[in-house]
C-alpha cells in the first residue's frame, strides 16, 4: 500500500479540495472587489480576504508538504506527491509542478494522461519527474475530515458572504442614487431659479435666500457675483426653468444641465433672456442639497 500509485479519481478529489475551493473564494471575491467602490472599506476587506486566500493556497500547496507530508486535500484521500526515489520534493519543486500544470489545462489530456499512464502522471509529474502514491492509513492525521470540512464550509460561507456584500453594498448606492437623481430632478431646477432671481425692492432678502442655497465652498464666489450686480444699478432679474437632464448621480452629489428663461428689467426696458448652465449639487451634513457650483455654457443670454 505504501508504494501504490494513488487512483485518479483521488487526485481529482484532492486537487479540488486544494485548488478548485480555494480558487472559487479567489474567483468570487476578485469579482466583487470590481463590483465595490474603489478604495472604501468593503474594498479592502474583499481584498485582503482574496490575498489572505491567495497565501494559504500557496502554504497548502508548497509548504505543507515538506513539513507535513502532504497537502490538506492529498491527506484527506491519503495520497502524497514523491520523487520517483520515493522521497518528498521540496517546495521549490512543488511550484514548478503546479505551473507546469497549466500544460496539463492549455490540452486537456495532461489531466486525463493518469488513466493510462503506466506510473499515472500528468505531463506536469513526466517534466517534474514526480508521481503520486497512496500513503498508508494509519499514517494520516486523524483530524483531516474535520480540517477539510471547516475549510470547504468557511470557503463556501466566504463566497456567500462576498456576494451578499456585493448585492447589499452595489444595490445600496444603485438605490441611493436613484434617490439624488429624483431628489435633484424635483428640487434643483427652482432652487436654481430661485437663485438667479432678484428683486431691487427686496435685494438684501433675495441675496440672503440665495447664499442659503449654496455650500460652504460655493458661497464664497456667489457672494462676490453678488457684489457686483449691487454695483451695478439692479433691476428685475428673474428666471424660470425650461428644460434639465441629471448628468450625473451619487448617494451625496449630481451634476445637472439647465435650460433657464426669464426676464430682466422693467417695461418698456423689459427684456427677455435665457441661460443654459451647469449644475453642481451636494448634500450637506442637514441632508439637504444645496448648490456647490454653478457655471454658464458659452452661448446663453444670461
Amino acid at each position: 500500500m505504501r508504494h501504490a500509485l494513488a487512483p485518479w479519481h483521488f487526485r481529482a478529489g484532492a486537487f479540488a479540495v486544494d485548488v478548485v475551493v480555494g480558487a472559487a473564494v479567489v474567483a468570487t471575491l476578485a469579482l466583487v472587489s470590481f463590483t465595490l467602490p474603489g478604495s472604501g472599506v468593503w474594498w479592502w476587506v474583499s481584498v485582503s480576504i482574496l490575498g489572505a486566500a491567495i497565501l494559504l493556497m500557496l502554504v497548502n500547496r508548497l509548504l505543507l508538504p515538506p513539513v507535513a507530508g502532504r497537502s490538506l486535500g492529498r491527506g484527506l484521500f491519503g495520497i502524497a506527491v514523491v520523487r520517483r526515489d520515493g522521497q518528498a520534493p521540496g517546495p521549490w519543486r512543488l511550484l514548478v509542478r503546479d505551473l507546469a500544470h497549466l500544460l496539463d489545462t492549455a490540452s486537456v489530456v495532461g489531466w486525463l494522461w493518469p488513466l493510462w499512464d503506466s506510473r499515472r502522471r500528468t505531463f506536469a509529474d513526466l517534466l517534474l519527474r514526480t508521481e503520486v502514491r497512496r500513503v498508508e492509513s494509519e499514517e494520516r492525521p486523524a483530524a483531516i475530515r474535520k480540517w477539510a470540512a471547516t475549510t470547504v464550509l468557511t470557503a463556501a460561507a466566504v463566497c456567500l458572504a462576498g456576494v451578499a456584500v456585493s448585492y447589499l453594498v452595489v444595490y445600496s448606492r444603485d438605490r441611493a442614487s436613484d434617490q439624488t437623481r429624483a431628489q435633484v430632478e424635483a428640487q434643483g431646477p427652482k432652487m436654481v431659479a430661485q437663485m438667479l432671481t432678484y428683486d431691487p425692492k427686496s435685494l438684501d432678502d433675495d441675496f440672503a435666500r440665495a447664499r442659503s442655497l449654496a455650500t460652504d465652498k460655493y458661497r464664497g464666489k456667489l457672494a462676490a457675483e453678488q457684489d457686483k450686480a449691487r454695483k451695478r444699478t439692479p433691476v428685475i432679474n428673474e428666471y424660470w426653468p425650461r428644460d434639465w437632464s441629471v448628468q450625473s448621480a451619487t448617494p451625496d452629489r449630481a451634476t445637472m444641465l439647465l435650460f433657464l428663461q426669464g426676464r430682466r428689467g422693467v417695461a418698456p426696458d423689459e427684456r427677455y433672456i435665457s441661460a443654459t448652465v451647469r449644475v453642481n449639487f451636494a448634500k450637506g451634513g442637514d441632508h439637504r442639497w444645496r448648490v456647490d457650483d454653478l457655471t454658464p455654457l458659452p452661448g446663453n443670454g444670461k
